[in-house]
């Protein structure tokens, strides 16, 4: 009798250790990695409002030659006042009848001095401060970084984008190996179509091995005053102020 009760937790311990071996592995959580990819940079300035979509494509090439190519539209605008609309929407594969889904609405208002950023899976906009410069100086040519990187740039002529005359810049930068990890020199490049009537670029090319290449176009471009409702938030939104109050929007 004892050796068919020992056969029995024989049996029984087996199985269980048969059952422990064929559940999946056990393990933490993981964040992932996320990338975000920035579009047409917008100063606040007042007397030169325009609207029209950040048109983005973002081509990548993998260790074993796979192109991965995605694209997004985001609209834009500035207003008189010099308040800026912009959005925050995801990545679609190229070439597709998908629509980039718009994530966030960023609303920055230089005249109260407030950014107010809305998602909009959560109904929800949280207003921080917002200071930002009225001008931009390019960083000039030359070492930097204690001699580890070196920037070169170099005209590219003048154009016309939607009847703006543009001025084109290719800047190149040289890292040193090491620098960033790098085992040999990298360089990147990046070329800028800018319009001094509006003072935006109206397009920008990136190309960084690390990253791919980024191909940025504001089009549909309008220099008609954007319609008021673009710069509050959205109706039904609930939106906390900076002491953390909140309420809902009508």
């Amino acid at each position: 009798m004892r050796f068919y009760s020992l056969l029995a937790v024989s049996l029984l311990l087996a199985c269980t250790l048969v059952a422990q071996d064929s559940e999946e592995p056990s393990r933490g959580p993981d964040g992932g990695t996320q990338t975000h990819v920035s579009g047409i940079k917008i100063l606040p300035l007042a007397g030169k409002p325009f609207s029209g979509v950040d048109s983005v494509d973002w081509t990548r090439t993998l260790e074993d030659g796979t192109v991965v190519a995605t694209h997004l539209d985001a609209k834009l605008a500035r207003d008189s006042q010099g308040r800026i609309y912009r959005e925050r929407v995801s990545f679609v594969p190229a070439n597709s009848d998908q629509q980039s889904k718009r994530r966030e609405i960023i609303l920055s208002d230089p005249t109260t001095h407030t950014r107010t950023i809305c998602s909009v899976a959560a109904r929800r906009c949280t207003v921080t401060g917002y200071h930002a410069p009225t001008s931009f100086t390019p960083m000039p040519a030359g070492p930097f970084d204690n001699g580890k990187r070196e920037l070169t740039r170099e005209s590219l002529g003048s154009d016309v984008i939607d009847g703006l005359n543009v001025a084109g810049t290719r800047e190149t930068i040289s890292i040193n190996p090491g620098v960033v990890g790098n085992s040999q020199p990298l360089v990147t490049t990046r070329e800028f179509w800018y319009s001094p009537d509006l003072q935006v670029n109206l397009s920008v090319t990136r190309k960084d091995p690390r990253e791919g290449s980024q191909v940025i176009h504001v089009v549909d471009l309008s220099r008609a005053e954007p319609d008021p409702a673009m710069f509050q938030a959205p109706a039904g939104f609930v939106v906390e102020t900076p002491r953390g109050s909140a309420k809902a929007e009508n």
